[in-house]
């Protein structure tokens, strides 16, 4: 009979009742819980209960009783007329006058006291009252809703012109708008238009975030407005082909002529994807309002992955962790990467006072400066005004052009290679970040030197004949030789692994190995920076802390033994989806911020010979960007010259930072040399910092075998499509 009970029941609870998502979203607001609790009490995913609030799915038994009743409890406490609970209740309180949100690095703690009194509301504003804040949960906070714009007493002595974050998500729900903040903070507003909304922003949203280097600027508040939100104000919620190859929407749309109304002024990329829009500073007072279109593709899905179609709270949590840790974004990650290279060296800084008092701006020392310098003539790209007087068609070669880029190399296995059963690729973690550390970099402008001699700590571009460099018999220590097989390496100086021929132009690090391999160098002619300066460093800290954080919340630490590491890697994605999507936005921005130091025309009527927009960058550095390039190939250079020495063992294909080795197993420790859990000194060492590897992926060399007898190319880069085995075309080399 008890099984005939139970099945009824079961039968009962299939049906209980539910309120509509939009209400099972507000209980949980009003009682302070997020997604991710709600998610853990009933061991459902996070994404689950968020489709339930959102109507896009229903619950099924046995969580849908149990929700249920989650939200009849949370309906007794918090429906029309109901009590509110008191402030020693054990239950927390919906959060009305929000303090700063707290550091995703550094949860803030719990206050259990009432906040300091706040003077009496103005007429019509809602009062506010001062709550118990429950503490946050790993990265992600209870979400409050705030009503009205009063600005509330900041806690922790944070700057209360930012005591609600750098940025919201702005939406539409149920005809009311909406700024969904970070720590869960939700804030009504007000503003019927577009330039009402920029007024709020900078008038009663006290968003933003403080400057990153003492003679630096807040960053400017960001708006990411959903499609709803763009609808609510005027604008289309996709763009006409046109206007994405144009980047923008036309400059007589309504809004932009409400905005002009206002005298508010756009930046000279128009109302696109990131607009920027703003006022004359005066003085030390600055208004400008940043926004963000996910729907026009501002969030490319190639870093950001599917960070544009998460529900504004999410989307919140995602931007916000990227802000707090890396800094408030202002463009894709590539702008991101390169804007904080400059927040952390302002190019000026303000003087000691002069015989009246005052202070003047002045250059400041590290800084790349206001002003852009020339590169040196091999170091300008095909089609730089310094290049003009060339012949149009004139392919220049190793000798008149400074060419340091990533390795893209492989070979045929041997025959003893195709014995073993595996193909095992490993990547080095935040490669070019790591190739930044510690380099020293050119500041100023190049000087010309005709025979100079070799100095491994100026920065510079050489003219050096290295073609007399022989692997088969380099120091790989100190009085140290070894004898390798050149056959199985690739060349350390072009990117393609080839010999040179005769006098090319190398970076200070590529030159700086060859000595370091036991030769002599006798350089032609350089182009030198004697103004220079270790630039990138903090620039790497900053990225390098925001990489390990994140990825610690996703079971991912430092130091973690070899095996316990390759574990932990083994699907850290899932485990938090979100913080994934910040962990590929990190990366994306250093490779990134590097390439846009060099970066190339972008149509607008370029033609070659003629400037492009952004020469005018002090940032925009081909030399800096060559120098870091040219040590992270000569950072995984040497550590493969180390593993084959101590191992006999010999790369297969290398691309960028992935290595391909064939091994008897399907792990790196299969081929990795470790001995009581130590690495090989100077060799690859599996961890999460960067200039570590981890696993990219295993496939047969049966596979890698016939993936090339497919194409007929017996020298398919092989690293290209270790990681998941899928090949689509013959490799372009691209």
């Amino acid at each position: 009979m008890s099984e005939l009970f139970d099945a009824v029941d079961a039968l009962v609870a299939s049906r209980s009742p539910l309120p509509p998502p939009a209400e099972r979203r507000r209980l949980r607001q009003a009682h302070g819980l997020t997604l991710d609790e709600v998610a853990a009490a009933l061991h459902v995913r996070r994404a689950t209960v968020s489709g339930w609030e959102a109507g896009k799915t229903e619950p099924r038994p046995p969580e849908r009783d149990a929700y249920a009743r989650m939200l009849k409890q949370l309906a007794q406490l918090y429906s029309p007329g109901a009590p509110e609970p008191s402030e020693d209740t054990a239950v927390p309180e919906t959060r009305v006058c929000a303090a700063p949100a707290p550091s995703v690095a550094e949860p803030a703690k719990t206050r259990t006291g009432p906040t300091a009194p706040t003077a009496e509301p103005a007429s019509g504003t809602t009062a506010l009252r001062p709550v118990a804040v429950p503490p946050p949960v790993a990265t992600t906070w209870p979400t409050s809703r705030r009503q009205g714009a009063r600005k509330a007493a900041p806690a922790g002595g944070a700057d209360p012109g930012f005591e609600n974050g750098p940025l919201a998500v702005v939406d539409v729900a149920d005809g009311q708008v909406f700024a969904y903040c970070v720590g869960g903070l939700v804030l009504d507003v007000p503003a019927k238009s577009l330039p009402a909304l920029v007024d709020w922003t900078l008038r009663e949203g006290h968003l933003g975030q403080p400057k990153l280097s003492g003679p630096g600027k807040d960053a400017d508040p960001l708006l990411v407005l959903t499609q709803s939100a763009l609808e609510r104000y005027g604008l289309p919620t996709t763009l006409t082909e046109e206007e994405r190859l144009a980047g923008r929407i036309p400059e007589d749309h309504k809004v932009i002529r409400q905005l002009v109304r206002a005298e508010w002024k756009l930046t000279k990329r128009g109302f696109g994807p990131w607009a920027r829009i703003y006022r004359p500073a005066t003085g030390s007072e600055r208004a400008c309002v940043q926004l963000c279109i996910p729907s026009w593709n501002a969030l490319d899905s190639r870093h950001w992955g599917e960070a544009g179609q998460l529900p504004p709270a999410e989307l919140a949590r995602v931007l916000g962790v990227y802000a707090s840790r890396v800094m408030t974004p202002l463009g894709s990650t590539a702008v991101t990467g390169l804007e904080l290279m400059t927040a952390l060296h302002p190019p000026t800084r303000a003087s000691e006072p002069d015989a009246d008092g005052r202070r003047h701006s002045e250059h400041n020392p590290g800084s790349l400066g206001r002003e852009p310098v020339d590169c040196a003539p091999c170091e300008a790209p095909d089609g730089h005004p310094l290049l003009a007087d060339l012949p149009r068609f004139r392919v220049r070669g190793p000798g008149e052009k400074l060419f340091e880029e990533a390795y893209d190399w492989a070979r045929p296995m041997t025959d003893a290679e195709c014995t073993l059963r595996h193909l095992v690729g490993i990547d080095v973690n935040m490669a070019f970040a790591a190739g930044a550390n510690g380099l020293v970099v050119g500041l100023g402008a190049p000087t010309h030197v005709k025979a100079p001699v070799f100095d491994a700590k100026l920065p510079g571009s050489w003219l050096v004949d290295l073609s007399h460099v022989d692997l088969s018999r380099v120091k790989v220590a100190k009085d140290k030789w070894a004898g390798l097989d050149p056959s199985l390496l690739p060349c350390p100086f072009t990117p393609k692994g080839e010999r040179p021929e005769g006098p090319a132009w190398y970076a200070t690090p590529t030159v700086a190995y060859a000595v370091e391999l036991g030769y002599d160098v006798t350089p032609i002619e350089a182009y030198v920076r004697y103004e220079n300066g270790r630039y990138l460093d903090a620039w790497y800290s900053r990225l390098r802390d925001a990489f390990l954080a994140t990825m610690a919340d996703l079971g991912v630490h430092a130091d973690m033994e070899p095996a316990d590491f390759l574990a932990a890697m083994d699907g850290y994605r899932g485990r938090d989806p979100e913080l994934a999507i910040v962990v590929s936005a990190v990366k994306a921005t250093v490779k990134g911020g590097l390439g846009k130091l060099r970066e190339r025309p972008r149509g607008e009527g370029w033609r070659p010979g003629e400037p492009w927009r952004a020469l005018s960058r002090p940032t925009w550095r081909p030399d800096i960007r060559a120098a870091v390039i040219s040590r992270t190939r000569i950072n995984l250079h040497r550590k493969i010259v180390k593993h084959a020495a101590f191992t006999g063992q010999y790369p297969v294909a290398i691309l960028s930072d992935c290595v391909v080795y064939a091994a008897g197993g399907t792990s790196p420790l299969d081929f990795l040399p470790y001995r009581d859990g130590k690495p090989l000194p100077g060799g690859f060492k599996l961890g999460i910092n960067p200039g570590l590897v981890k696993h990219e992926g295993t496939q047969s060399v049966l596979w890698g075998e016939e993936v090339r007898e497919r194409f007929n190319a017996p020298e398919l880069n092989l690293a290209r499509y270790i990681k998941d085995g899928q090949v689509t075309d013959k490799d372009s080399g691209e």
